[in-house]
């Protein structure tokens, strides 16, 4: 086992793990960052929607976090955490390369991961001309002709907050979307194309994508692809101590649950970012990072508080001392010389 012991031990170098890093060594704890080097976003051109870091590249704001932490006197290392387990007085975390690392409070921020259709194509457009989400990719394909393709219950949702971006939207149903009768009175009255069948390719030339191809054989001219992905959370580590993830309120993943301080029910364990909140957004896994890290803090502050009361007043508190002396030599000064007495010496 390494031989540093750290107030907390996070695992996940994202947003949220840095940010709670960054506060936790700023409030002087000793923090180890644990990255494995995968984020979500890695495939997109640039993070959206995070005031001052507006169409920053993923990397980039990573690196910068990771100075800021270091900074501070906190530790990032290149790895991957593949199990974490209660010790007698905090918890030890074991790295794929068998390193061992001791803390007391365990931290996880290991983000989510984008479940997409098995359709040719899509995978490698992903974070290009497949996207997900338009408040991080709106502005980009605003006025182009989008197609959504259907993937879920949230599919027509996704078309008609696209439409905000673009007068021309086609919502591809793809043998899985059945809106209801009030959803398709919605569409027809934001003019979106609806096409019925299942889609077999995204198409792209030369790495830009062109449109889809439907298995019957039609194809449709389109310059960007909306999905909604089926959003599971990294919770190995955390199932390992015994959470498990719950099926997320709106059917878009599984998520593992926590209270809003980012606390799960495992005493002395937390998350924060995209493993407990799959719809957040880079900046509100940052701020959750923030919160996670005050709330760390506090509970650290309050058992160094509880150590320091029994301390004052346990078996061996200088209150109990001075009793036991007052008991049995008449006063509270057990190293006073008896009379007579010249010298401690024997």
């Amino acid at each position: 086992m390494d031989n540093t012991r750290y107030d907390v031990v996070i695992i996940g170098g994202g947003a949220a793990g840095l940010s709670a890093a960054t506060t936790l060594s700023r409030a002087m704890r000793s923090v180890l960052v644990i990255d494995s080097g995968t984020p979500r976003n890695a495939p997109a051109a640039g993070v959206h929607g995070y005031l001052s870091r507006d169409g920053m590249n993923p990397r980039e704001l990573l690196s910068i976090g990771r100075k800021e932490v270091l900074s501070y006197g906190g530790t990032v290392i290149d790895a991957e955490a593949v199990s974490a387990r209660r010790a007698t007085d905090g918890f030890e975390v074991t790295l794929s390369d068998t390193r061992r690392f001791s803390c007391r409070r365990l931290l996880v921020t290991t983000g989510l991961t984008d479940g997409l259709p098995p359709i040719d194509g899509l995978r490698e457009q992903w974070g290009k001309g497949v996207v997900h989400c338009p408040y991080c990719h709106g502005w980009e394909i605003r006025g182009k002709r989008i197609g959504v393709l259907g993937t879920g219950a949230m599919s027509v949702h996704q078309a008609l907050l696209f439409r905000q971006w673009s007068p021309d939207i086609t919502l591809f149903l793809n043998d899985t979307v059945e809106p209801t009768e009030e959803e398709w009175d919605k569409l027809s009255a934001r003019s979106v194309t609806v096409v019925d069948g299942a889609v077999a390719s995204v198409d792209a030339v030369n790495g830009v994508l062109t449109g889809l191809t439907l298995r019957q054989g039609s194809s449709f001219d389109i310059q960007a692809v909306a999905v909604g992905t089926r959003m599971e959370a990294r919770s190995a580590l955390l199932e390992s101590l015994g959470l498990s993830t719950q099926v997320h309120p709106m059917g878009v993943g599984r998520f593992i649950e926590t209270d809003a301080t980012g606390a799960t029910a495992v005493q002395g364990v937390y998350a924060a970012g995209n493993v407990s909140n799959v719809m957040a957004q880079v900046i509100t896994a940052a701020s959750e990072g923030v919160m996670t890290g005050a709330r760390i803090n506090a509970d650290l502050i309050e058992e160094e508080t509880r150590w320091a009361v029994e301390g004052r007043f346990g078996p061996f508190s200088a209150a109990s001392e001075a009793a036991v002396s007052t008991t049995v030599l008449g006063h509270i000064d057990h190293l006073r010389l008896a009379p007579g007495v010249t010298s401690w010496a024997p």
